[in-house]
């Protein structure tokens, strides 16, 4: 057990990054940021920043000498960087953990390898293009790149193998082409494991996107107690399969004939669990901090029902901000911004929880919310 006062490392310094550090300061622990971009969010919370890329072995040395135990905040730290951590002291999630989720090849191969349900899906590459007939149960698809994709970012609609073909002349891969589904709703599940595989679930999220970003989550999903169980147990059995040690997210899709699959998973706190700040005991970076000091875990129960809704760089106006008042004034809403310099389309500069009576009503507010602080309608509102 790692006790207060000790030094935490993280790697990456955005938004997840700083309420790593928020939450590690609050139990007592000293931080240490690493990231490239030195006006990360994260830095000017920490105690101490190394401003490097993520394979300087200098930089890691420096990280691994000056921390008890070290976490990472996004999944696309290189592999390598982070067994060259374990090697020198506590790093956790493991490296083998987040390898496995940050190149999606491996981590389909992994969730179908041990039965867990996920879309059809090819492995493919300039190289290994199939023939046209053998791509065709595979069709109308979803291209997706094997590493680095995310918010929607390096995905392509594929209809057709001459679709393919056009894209794979100028991007050779590899990838992983996606049978698209016909879906009804979206789900996701945080879920905290300790260093002893104790294991505690926080509730099933519904979520919206839009243009491939998460665009509101709504806590607890209203969902029939049987695919509440089944996302559940799937989110738990594929925790205690990684060994995982840490917070890991869970992506579901149902799609129209009631079909539940696995779509990604996330090695790290999730966006769609930033409402665990305001309407849980212990919020997922709470419990990142406990995981990562082997301290027992605290409670993951909800307090209240609630919605969260992701605010973008879209309604930025140049570097000036959109009016908030609405929120502010909303008695049950709180704002939480993170602290970037430069707002852009589709970049994530903050969120706002409401909490509500039921989770229909506190949906409503954030469509509303959203309404009023973008100028244009919510999706589904």
């Amino acid at each position: 057990m790692i006790r207060s006062g000790a030094t935490l490392g993280v790697l990456g310094g955005g938004q997840l990054g700083l309420f790593f550090v928020l939450s590690a300061r609050r139990m007592g622990y000293k931080t240490v940021v690493l990231d490239p971009d030195p006006t990360s969010p994260a830095m000017s919370a920490a105690d101490r920043s190394i401003v490097s890329a993520y394979d300087n072995d200098n930089a890691l040395i420096d990280l691994s000498e000056s921390c008890a135990a070290i976490t990472t905040e996004f999944e696309n730290v290189p592999a390598r960087s982070l067994e060259f951590l374990a090697d020198r002291g506590v790093v956790r999630p493991s490296p083998l953990s987040v390898a496995t989720c940050q190149d999606r090849i491996r981590e389909k191969r992994f969730l179908s390898e041990n039965g867990f349900p996920t879309a059809p899906f090819l492995v493919l590459s300039r190289e290994s293009l199939p023939p046209s007939e053998s791509l065709q149960p595979f069709l109308p698809g979803i291209l997706k790149t094997a590493r680095e994709g995310y918010d929607g970012k390096g995905q392509w609609a594929i209809r057709t193998p001459d679709d393919l073909t056009s894209l794979l002349s100028i991007t050779p891969g590899p990838f992983v082409l996606e049978k698209r589904l016909d879906l009804e709703r979206e789900f996701s599940l945080v879920i905290v494991r300790g260093a002893d595989g104790k294991t505690l679930l926080y509730p099933v999220a519904e979520n919206i996107h839009e243009e491939g970003i998460l665009h509101i989550s709504s806590v607890p999903a209203d969902i029939p107690p049987d695919l509440q169980k089944n996302i559940r147990e799937i989110g738990e059995a594929i925790a205690q399969t990684l060994d995982y040690t840490g917070i890991l997210a869970v992506e579901y899709f149902l799609d129209t004939s009631g079909r539940l699959f696995v779509n990604e998973l996330a090695p790290r706190p999730h966006n769609s669990g930033h409402y665990t700040m305001d309407a849980c005991i212990a919020s997922q970076f709470d419990q990142q901090v406990r995981a990562l000091c082997g301290l027992p875990l605290a409670s993951a129960n909800l307090l209240s029902p609630c919605s969260m809704g992701n605010i973008l760089g879209n309604i930025w106006s140049g570097n000036t901000p959109p009016d908030f008042t609405s929120i502010f004034r909303h008695p049950q809403a709180k704002l939480t911004l993170y602290g970037k310099a430069a707002p852009r389309h589709g970049r994530k500069m903050g969120h706002f929880t409401v909490l509500g009576p039921s989770v229909h009503e506190s949906a409503a507010t954030v469509h509303a919310l959203l309404t009023q602080i973008s100028g244009k309608p919510s999706q589904n509102s």
